[in-house]
């Protein structure tokens, strides 16, 4: 027999095996609830994947890249890449890759990524990191990672290509959007590790300061250590920073938002293909802090996690928001390992604010709006990162900048407790 016959056989066997997967798929839509389409359609397609197939075996240029792996792999990558920039195929390495990553320090340049408009995206640069002092910002268009253009390029990929051993460089050539700049930066990667909850201290008139970096395993602990420390200081009010918190852990959005509403309280549900509630995560535990007025700063660079909180608090009218539209990423991606340790990554359902809205690709909206450049929020937190032997911190507003979020927060939350004073008065008079 020839290993023309054996291909073409080897190439009938795996339509075989397509048609047979295309009828649990429909036996799964239909108990599903899902109208199939024409199995003879599907029989069809799947009959010209196979001779498409067949035909590059037989007659493409290069053999070395012709195997039936590397063609069928390959076209389940473009199949996963063109349903949306989250669902991916992972290769056993990839898939591997992705099982031991950590949570805990990395070599890298602190910047948390996305895609925006079709474009790989900064989200936002995690401050004191190699990403952050090169001067990044929420919003920038990263078109070349070491001379590769991004275009098509999978998060994941762009990931692997950023990460990597601390001391070694990367070049990226970046767009800014507002100015149209093309810019090429090369940073040489660094250990990161970013403390999650930050600057928690009293700042005027018992109104309590404490900022959010990002979502992770100890936020939630660490945000009520923080608030305890506030109290013990005669708290009265609060402000929470998610300004440029790209996310993290939806576990630890959902323990940090049920800690200022009541237990059973709605924090966030998801929707699948069917538009019915797949999940709904509700407060549970038993201390909540309800006795003050709270107001959270958000920007374009607060994502995923930050917007579960920040969505939840004021569906439930526990906070007011200040600032601006937040980045919208609110998409479930689910990770269905196949066969030969392959594996896909699939967006499976959304995110939903208690009141019903979608995050995903929409954000959520301040109550308040007060813009802010991102190069001003830069040189704000500049000021925090001070030399080792810096002993105080620059004075508020000596660099020409002034934090008018935080300020018009302050002066929110002065106007609530005055109208509380006289509400409790003139209840107390009665």
């Amino acid at each position: 027999m020839s290993l023309k016959t054996l291909g073409r056989g080897f190439g009938w066997m795996v339509l075989a095996i397509l048609l047979a997967a295309n009828l649990v798929l429909g036996a799964r839509l239909q108990t599903q609830g899902v109208p199939p389409e024409d199995p003879n359609l599907g029989y069809e397609k799947m009959a010209l994947f196979t001779r498409a197939l067949e035909q590059v075996r037989e007659q493409y240029v290069d053999t070395l890249k012709t195997s039936y792996q590397d063609l069928i792999y390959g076209a389940l990558r473009g199949m996963l890449q063109s349903l949306d920039p989250h669902s991916q195929f992972l290769d056993p390495a990839m898939y591997k890759d992705m099982k031991d990553e950590t949570a805990g320090e990395f070599g890298g340049l602190g910047i948390v990524i996305g895609i925006k408009d079709g474009l790989l995206t900064v989200i936002a640069p995690m401050e004191d990191t190699p990403g952050f002092r090169a001067g990044l910002l929420p919003g920038d268009k990263i078109i070349e990672i070491d001379g590769q253009p991004t275009d098509n390029m999978l998060i994941e990929e762009a990931v692997k290509k950023l990460r990597g051993t601390p001391g070694t460089k990367v070049k990226l050539s970046i767009l800014r959007p507002k100015t149209e700049e093309i810019r090429t930066l090369e940073l040489v990667r660094d250990r990161i590790n970013v403390e999650s909850v930050k600057d928690a201290k009293m700042l005027e008139d018992g109104i309590g300061y404490l900022r959010i970096v990002q979502f992770n395993d100890p936020t939630a602990r660490a945000v009520h250590e923080a608030v305890q420390k506030l109290q013990a200081q005669g708290l009265h009010a609060l402000v929470i920073d998610l300004r440029n918190n790209p996310g993290g852990l939806l576990t630890s959005a959902i323990e940090v938002a049920e800690k200022f509403v009541r237990r059973g309280d709605m924090i966030v549900f998801t929707r699948g293909r069917n538009e019915k509630p797949l999940q709904t995560f509700r407060a549970k535990g038993r201390q909540h802090y309800l006795d003050f007025p709270m107001a959270i700063l958000i920007n374009g660079g607060s994502a995923s996690a930050a917007e579960i909180v920040a969505g939840a608090l004021q569906d439930h009218r526990r906070a007011i928001l200040v600032g601006e539209k937040t980045f919208g990423k609110g998409s479930v991606q689910s990770v269905l390992q196949l066969e030969d340790g392959s594996a896909i990554r699939l967006t499976t359902a959304r995110y939903y604010t208690p009141s019903k809205r979608v995050i995903h690709e929409q954000g959520i909206e301040p109550d308040v709006v007060i813009p802010m450049p991102p190069e001003d929020w830069q040189l704000l937190m500049s000021r925090r990162i001070l030399p080792e032997n810096a002993e105080t911190e620059p004075a508020a507003g000596s660099d020409g900048v002034q934090d008018v979020q935080l300020d018009r927060a302050i002066d929110i939350l002065k106007g609530v407790m005055i109208f509380t004073a006289q509400q409790t008065s003139a209840m107390a008079r009665r």
